[in-house]
């Protein structure tokens, strides 16, 4: 007898028992085992998983939070202070006049108003005017970048209006519109959008001809589906990444050149961080008053490397190529 038999009356079992069939379904045969893969879950989990993303993300929390609920908490309006021993002063000054408290850690200002409480303020006016702005442009600009690009009837338009507009300087445009009309909130924000989608149409413009003829867009195409449908399902959801990342460049944008504008007397007629850094230049080379400028630029500065680096990590995290 083979020794490598095995002898299966030692399970006392009979031939039904031992040879039952075993019924498999067809349906479960076909099933693929693997792990669930949800694409924002991989997005969370390389995003935070750069410890200077959290610091970052932290940081940006706090200056949104602050710049919005600080100005509330405290009621700020700019009340000229007839004292004139409470003109600008820097910190150590402005805690031995008025006693210490955090509103005058930045000192006091021309008109003996606290200098922390003006910046916070000022900041809530530009991050909204920033994130307004970003969001008209890049809808207006995503959504005809896409349809630009797979139309060529669209892009035949949309060229001749890109090359004579697109040749236009931002900025000189952006100065003339706000010198037709006020220099207010909405006005600022219909100078930076009124032309500002066309460089961000453009730019997914040129990403869409790239991928529009890929085999799975031509098979949508034979059956017959609508380009603004293929767009929307095929074409903007792969170009996720390259969306956020045009965000986080956008943004600080809009607030370097609210800044800027300011800066130069054309910006807004509200207390923006434009408009303190505008007033305050004269105390940029004065003893003593050198607080009232430095203060609202640093804060500027800090809120546009925040947004800017948060939203770059952002983008490179939407990439699926960084989920393996």
């Amino acid at each position: 007898m083979n020794e490598n038999v095995m002898d299966l009356s030692e399970f006392e079992l009979s031939e039904e028992e031992l040879f039952a069939p075993y019924d498999i379904s067809q349906y479960e045969t076909e099933k693929i085992t693997a792990p669930r893969y949800s694409y924002w879950k991989s997005v969370a989990r390389v995003f935070f998983r750069n410890k200077l993303n959290i610091i970052m993300l932290c940081l940006l929390a706090f200056i949104v939070i602050f710049a919005y609920l600080y100005p509330l908490i405290t009621q700020y309006e700019y009340v000229y202070n007839t004292d004139p021993e409470s003109h600008h002063l820097n910190p150590a000054e402005a805690f031995a006049h008025f006693g210490a408290a955090l509103k005058w850690i930045f000192g006091a200002g021309a008109g003996g108003e606290s200098t922390f409480d003006a910046v916070w303020y000022g900041a809530s006016i530009s991050i909204s005017l920033a994130f307004v702005c970003a969001l008209i442009n890049l809808t207006i600009g995503v959504i005809i970048g896409a349809i630009w690009g797979f139309s060529k009837k669209v892009d035949i338009v949309m060229n001749e209006v890109y090359n004579i507009l697109g040749n236009i300087p931002y900025v000189l445009f952006i100065s003339v519109m706000v010198l037709i009309m006020s220099a207010s909130f909405w006005t600022m924000v219909f100078a930076l959008t009124v032309t500002g989608w066309l460089a961000i149409a453009y730019f997914i413009r040129t990403q869409v001809i790239i991928i529009r003829d890929r085999e799975y867009n031509l098979a949508s195409r034979c059956l017959g589906t609508s380009i603004f449908r293929i767009a929307q399902r095929n074409i903007l959801p792969f170009m996720t990444s390259v969306i956020v990342t045009l965000a986080a460049t956008e943004i600080p944008s809009y607030i370097s050149y609210e800044v800027f504008l300011s800066y130069i007397g054309m910006g807004l007629s509200d207390m923006s961080l434009g408009r303190l850094i505008e007033e305050a230049q004269g105390s940029m080379l004065t003893p003593g008053w050198q607080w009232e400028f430095w203060a609202p630029v640093a804060i500027a500065s800090i809120i546009t490397i925040v947004l800017y680096v948060v939203g770059q990590n952002l983008g490179d995290a939407s990439d699926p190529r960084t989920h393996m």
